[in-house]
């Protein structure tokens, strides 16, 4: 007998005493397996499949969809193979057909004025038809041959229908093959949720202030629960969900900007007041274009951290050709006339090399050195630049992994800035922090512009700055989308630019040829295009490539000694070629948005106008021409961000999740309550406002459930 049996049969024998059962903090944390329904069999899938041990955790597996239960339906009005019917009626005859696995059984069912073919292919043996019997019909219906029928439909003795299966919403739960073969089912998991809802409705404790509840008039957490799962009518499902929802996302924020809150007041940074010669002699001299707004009010907003006295983190988001690079420069500029040193740190040798190259022409005339440490730096060159580095002769240093070796040691650096940091692991970037007796100011950078939803939670304890303006007179790139089988017209166009003087990429998404995929790889392309074109000299470049063979063939393409350049996505990021004009992207079908306007933006670099062909078979699903239209669309990032956070969701976007990231909530969903959020995060502020520590006695219900939302929280990478 479990627990609950025991309480009821208690409650029952001395209905006028007052109870206090103290079966643990609470009936609903006992372990599943004393559910109703569940027993010892049941429980260890539900622990293996769902991750749930208690049966509050049982509770926030919610529904993934709802279907509306008390609408009956006849026969002639089925008009959609989506929509879920339940139907009035009886058997007219049933027959199986075949042997063995190919027996099938069909039934012609009647609603009195219409019938339908009802057919089973599996469980056959567990059928008991009857003819003549009122049957409660429910399914989805098939079209076949321009006919409707059922396949696998439920079919329930009138005489078993319960009021419960014709009323209101049935939820819908998330099952795994495990759980099916077991018979835990989509209906069995709301038989055990049924089951629960006498705990419940003895109260549960609740996780939010009555003010927030009032203020954002949200229903209690006993009254959510009930309505998530079995709710009255929409609006009760609708505003159940409103209420976990905010509650996931409210916790998310309290944790995040709690733990910002608590570092801002804690570490003391570096104080950066001064605006001096260097940075004065580069904006009246050496600017080579003038500043956008954008430009300006980021600078604004590192310099104001700067001379804070705390120390920064910030993180600087911008589109492609944005102008990130000149912003970190004159920050860096701002460093070094308060007497600190500066230094990049980029993934790779070809965008540290890159960032030099940009640098020094920026700063030519200025008397700000600069210098390089990547892993093909020589002995002899380091034996040279690591003493001077210690000495405090270079201003900003510029590398890649090699500068968080312990044999490179600064005089004083002041500020670190981290180029698509994504790509550096936390440890690696850590020994960058302890290069100074106090932690330096940190600005990280990232060319995926990333949505506002996404960026309050994976980088939400940091400061933000968005460079949402492109410099003037860009030529917007033109993207164009076309069938693989338009090969000839393609080439036509590849010869047309370059014999202009133009550069071309192609880029595949493969190395090797895989005959599964049906994919265009990248050596049967790069030989393809030798034979298409062999007046052009033609360069490959892709991962499995040493890394000195691959800068080799990389700087061939940037010197333009070669016209086309054969790739996989390493030259997503950070190869600035601006006599390159077209990019041709093959089986485009198998990037995501976001890498797609990554690579549209290895082009566009130079005054000429720019083009990015997007290729992929004439067949296609409806997911990749949503994702062509976007691509021909706009070329605005932060638009195309927000699309590939709807199509793909949170968990998947290229660029923006780090390494050991999740977001696990288990009912909000940041590609849809991005205003939802913007209420938790308002919320949590006005806790932390009133209660930084969360110390005292009214917030300690905040304080007690921040663990519990602890897997709605993303495992952040400390920054410092």
């Amino acid at each position: 007998m479990s627990p609950c049996d025991i309480e009821r049969n208690i409650v029952s024998a001395f209905p006028t005493r007052n109870i206090l059962f103290l079966w643990g903090p609470r009936m609903l944390d006992k372990e599943i397996t004393y559910c109703k329904n569940v027993g010892s069999r049941r429980a260890d899938i539900l622990r293996k499949e769902l991750g749930v041990d208690t049966a509050a955790e049982l509770l926030e597996v919610y529904p993934y969809k709802y279907i509306d239960r008390s609408r009956f339906y006849y026969i002639h009005e089925i008009e959609d193979e989506d929509t879920y019917v339940q139907i009035k009626g009886e058997i007219l005859e049933y027959h199986a057909m075949g042997i063995g696995k190919a027996q099938r059984m069909s039934a012609m069912f009647s609603d009195g004025q219409s019938q339908i073919e009802l057919v089973w292919f599996k469980g056959i043996q567990y059928l008991k038809l009857q003819t003549g019997v009122p049957y409660l019909l429910f399914g989805k219906p098939s079209r076949f041959n321009r006919t409707y029928n059922f396949v696998h439909p439920e079919l329930t003795p009138m005489d078993k229908v319960t009021p419960q299966m014709v009323s209101g919403l049935e939820p819908y739960y998330n099952t795994t093959e495990r759980m099916k073969n077991a018979g835990l089912n989509s209906k069995a998991l709301r038989v055990i949720m049924a089951g629960l809802m006498p705990d419940v409705e003895r109260g549960l404790p609740e996780t939010l202030q009555a003010d927030i509840l009032q203020r954002y008039h949200l229903m209690s957490r006993t009254e959510a629960m009930q309505q998530i799962h079995f709710p009255r009518d929409t609006r009760s499902m609708q505003k159940a969900r409103e209420r976990l929802k905010f509650e996931e996302l409210f916790y998310n924020q309290l944790s995040i900007l709690g733990r910002a809150s608590a570092r801002r007041q804690k570490t003391d940074g570096f104080v950066m007041s001064v605006v001096g010669r260097h940075f004065n002699y580069f904006y009246k001299n050496l600017l080579p274009f003038p500043l956008t707004n954008a430009q300006k009010r980021v600078i604004k907003e590192i310099h104001a951290d700067m001379k804070s006295g705390k120390q920064m983190n910030r993180l600087l988001q911008g589109d492609v050709g944005s102008g990130k690079t000149l912003v970190a420069l004159m920050v860096a500029l701002l460093v070094i006339d308060n007497g600190y040193q500066a230094c990049i740190m980029a993934p790779t040798e070809i965008l540290a090399n890159q960032h030099l190259a940009t640098l020094q022409k920026f700063l030519k005339g200025s008397d700000v050195r600069v210098e390089l440490l990547t892993g093909s730096t020589t002995k002899k060159q380091r034996a040279e630049l690591l003493p001077a580095l210690e000495r405090g002769e270079i201003d900003l240093l510029i590398g890649t992994h090699a500068l968080i070796e312990d044999t490179v040691q600064f005089a004083n650096v002041g500020l670190v800035i981290v180029d698509e940091q994504h790509r550096f692991g936390v440890a690696q970037r850590a020994k960058l922090w302890s290069k100074n007796i106090r932690p330096p100011h940190v600005l990280v950078m990232t060319a995926t512009p990333i949505p506002r939803t996404l960026a309050m939670t994976v980088y939400g304890d940091l400061q933000v700055s968005v460079i949402d303006e492109l410099p003037p007179g860009r030529k917007p790139i033109q993207t164009y989308h076309y069938s693989n089988l338009r090969r000839k017209s393609i080439n036509e166009f590849i010869t047309k630019q370059v014999d202009m003087g133009r550069q071309v990429y192609v880029v595949y998404p493969l190395i090797q040829e895989n005959e599964e995929l049906d994919l265009a790889d990248l050596e049967n392309g790069y030989n393809t295009l030798v034979q298409t074109f062999p007046n052009y000299r033609i360069s490959m470049v892709h991962g499995k490539m040493k890394a000195a063979d691959k800068e080799a063939h990389m700087q061939r393409f940037v010197s333009g000694e070669t016209q086309i350049l054969v790739a996989t996505t390493v030259i997503e990021v950070g190869v600035n070629v601006p006599n390159a004009s077209v990019m041709i992207v093959e089986d485009a079908q198998r990037f995501g948005l976001s890498q797609l306007h990554q690579l549209r933006g290895r082009v566009g670099r130079g005054a000429d106008q720019s083009y990015c062909v997007l290729l992929t078979p004439p067949q296609m699903s409806a997911d990749t021409r949503k994702r062509m239209e976007i691509m021909t669309a706009t070329n605005d990032g932060f638009r195309i961000a927000e699309a590939d956070l709807e199509l793909r969701g949170p968990g998947d976007l290229d660029g923006t999740m780090q390494s050991g990231m999740a977001l696990d909530f288990k009912i909000a969903n940041l590609a849809t309550d991005g205003q939802l959020l913007q209420i938790a995060r308002e919320a949590a502020n006005s806790v932390l406002d009133d209660d930084p520590e969360l110390s005292t006695a009214y917030t300690q219900v905040y304080r007690d459930n921040l663990a519990k939302f602890k897997s709605a929280v993303v495992e952040y990478r400390e920054i410092s």
